[in-house]
């Protein structure tokens, strides 16, 4: 591919357009890649299509203002995103252990990025553009937007606008407010007095700003010292996110305010269509061929985002407080196009990996009065149990999806986003779970119960476990109906706040009575901006302001993560003090219920269970997944 299809990442490019002045410099932590599932692409496209020359720099090397220069200074603007993850979370676990690989740099390299990304390229950028407008953008801004506890730091950071030094921060899905910063900054507007724009943040020397209802909340000093007052904060943030309803929230930061401005409103349909019919280049620059590519791109280039915005509102995930809880969706026409593309690819097998999203069978808002009124506040749409105005029609996305299915060249449309079958499971109408089961299933379905204790799961925000039994038990029943052996790879999470060590010996006895043997458990994450973020750092709730038991050393989070992985040789002595902790040492023995055996003491080879051996030819499940359906049809409804 032509380096012509891409943006601008040199000055040898900008000469190949006859270009001798440009007027934004977009730059990422991510590697280039030209494909609509990174914001960079995004953003970059839009303002083109404003008519602005936009330049892209892509990871430049952050140890000095050299690299922010190679292409000279733009006209009107820096824009600055982290990435499409936050840069600590590419960079660490959960245990605070730097990762090995990132698969938004080329050749999985680490270290291409900086801690902290955007904060550092802003601190660039001033350097090397004294007095040029410094826009800050994306998830990483979004998330830290106002004063937020740092897991990598363990203490409360101040808003990233101030620790970067910049004009002017957009946060959620940024298209409509940077398109306008954009024109005004281009129509010869002072960054400074363009503090009115919805979905953005700024800093100001004016206590009580003027402009639109204002509400405000404790001071960064104040939730530094007071773990109170930052719980009463998160939940006034969370509160006001509403680009209905929501007011702009004022936060005191020393001599100066932070300015956070009610949420952009969702983009429309014809808008959504728009942005992703932008002449992307769907493809990695071609600058890294010889670095070994981009693996980020392999999962998406071809799946299809068709809507934004998740009502679920699991409080471990930030989509809420970044994207919104209101949906907006795609037509089918703009869907079936991205497909359409899809098959003049010499790359294209004739599989859609996915056609998801947040939530991947959310088409329409969970009620029409939210249209009207906004979301409710301090209510869920779908936990602990769906609310009694909740339109639960999948019908528009399944007529999406035959559409998509009919396109020639399309042998199979896979969905690989996030199912909420608790949202599923509320439609009477069965025929959306039969056609999940019966043409979308790539051999496992993935899906999220979490865990099975109510009280655990009420502070996630999810549903009980009972919807998920339901849920997997006619799963079974339709595999069988159809011929198919399918699997549930269910997700499960240790160590969230509120799951105390007798919540993890009941979720392993769950597991080893059904005869599950998780793979993987994902220990609980503090990302910044979340509500379990802030139950795990205050020990309270803040939708309650009651206190929350959290599991916070290293061998606390150590001894539920080793319940879960019960038969993993190298956790049998962690299983044996946490159930000796727990007061269950009748589940340490040589009985079926046992989930291991005394220390020192060697079972009888007589007792050993013996292992059936797959049929020749098989294709054994993942370690964990539930198998569903009948016997020796292994393959059916499995991607080649």
């Amino acid at each position: 591919m032509d380096t012509l299809d891409f943006l601008p990442v040199s000055q040898e490019d900008m000469h190949q357009r006859g270009w001798w002045y440009y007027d934004f410099l977009v730059v990422t932590a991510d590697a280039y890649v030209d494909h609509p599932s990174f914001g960079t692409a995004i953003i970059a496209r839009c303002l083109e299509a404003d008519g602005h020359r936009v330049a892209v720099l892509a990871q430049p090397d952050w140890h000095s203002a050299e690299a922010f220069l190679a292409m000279g200074k733009p006209r009107y603007g820096v824009l600055i995103g982290g990435g499409n993850i936050d840069s600590m979370v590419a960079h660490y676990t959960a245990a605070r252990k730097r990762r090995s690989a990132d698969a938004y740099s080329p050749g999985n390299r680490m270290g291409l990025r900086p801690d902290r990304a955007t904060i550092v390229y802003a601190n660039r950028a001033r350097e090397a553009f004294p007095g040029t407008p410094v826009v800050i953008g994306g998830l990483e801004a979004s998330l830290r937007r106002f004063a937020h506890y740092d897991y990598w730091d363990d203490s409360v950071r101040r808003s990233i606008l101030f620790d970067a030094g910049a004009d002017l921060l957009v946060y959620g899905m940024g298209e409509r407010a940077t398109r306008e910063i954009a024109r005004r900054l281009a129509g010869g507007e002072r960054v400074e007095a363009i503090t009115d724009v919805r979905g953005t943040a700024y800093a100001s020397r004016d206590p009580a700003p003027g402009g639109l209802p204002a509400v405000p909340v404790p001071s960064y000093e104040a939730v530094c010292a007071s773990k109170r007052d930052y719980a009463l904060a998160t939940r006034t943030e969370y509160e006001e996110h509403d680009a209905v309803r929501g007011r702009t929230i004022l936060q005191p930061h020393g001599e100066r305010t932070l300015v956070v401005n009610p949420p952009a409103p969702p983009l429309r349909r014809e808008e959504l269509d728009w942005v992703y019919a932008l002449p992307y280049a769907r493809e990695v620059h071609p600058m890294y061929e010889a670095l070994g590519g981009v693996a980020a791109i392999e999962e998406v280039r071809f799946s299809v985002t068709h809507n934004r915005g998740c009502f679920g509102g699991c409080n471990f995930c930030s989509l809420a407080f970044h994207q919104g809880r209101m949906i907006t969706s795609r037509s089918h026409e703009s869907v079936v196009r991205e497909v359409e593309i899809f098959t003049r690819d010499p790359k294209f097998k004739g599989y859609v990996h996915d056609v998801g999203g947040p939530s991947a069978n959310f088409r329409h808002p969970s009620c029409k009065s939210q249209l009207k009124n906004g979301m409710c506040k301090n209510r869920s749409c779908l936990a602990p149990t769906p609310c009694k105005n909740l339109d639960p029609s999948h019908a528009d996305y399944l007529a999406l999806l035959r559409k998509v299915r009919a396109v020639p060249g399309v042998k199979k449309v896979f969905i690989r986003s996030g199912i909420r079958y608790d949202y599923m499971l509320s439609e009477k109408n069965g025929e959306f779970f039969s056609q999940l089961v019966k043409h979308h299933v790539s051999g496992q379905l993935k899906v999220a119960p979490e865990h099975c204790s109510a009280r655990v799961l009420d502070y996630m925000g999810k549903p009980h476990f009972d919807v998920y039994e339901r849920f997997r038990d006619k799963y079974q029943r339709l595999n069988q109906r159809y011929g198919l052996e399918q699997y549930l790879v269910p997700y499960l999470m240790s160590s969230h706040p509120g799951c105390t060590l007798n919540d993890a010996v009941d979720l392993a006895v769950f597991l080893n009575r059904t005869g599950r043997q998780p793979e993987q458990v994902q220990d609980f994450y503090p990302t910044p901006g979340t509500l379990s973020t802030c139950m795990w750092y205050t020990e309270l709730d803040p939708r309650t302001m009651e206190p929350v038991y959290v599991a916070k050393s290293p061998h606390d989070k150590a001894l539920q993560r080793a319940l879960l992985q019960w038969k993993r040789p190298e956790k049998r002595r962690l299983v044996v003090e946490a159930l000796h902790r727990a007061g269950r040492t009748d589940l340490i023995g040589f009985g079926r219920e046992c989930l291991v055996r005394p220390l020192g003491e060697v079972r009888n080879p007589a007792q050993r269970e013996s292992r059936a051996r797959p049929a020749k030819g098989a294709k054994p499940p993942a370690r964990g997944a539930e198998k569903s359906g009948a016997r020796g049809r292994q393959g059916r409804g499995r991607k080649k």
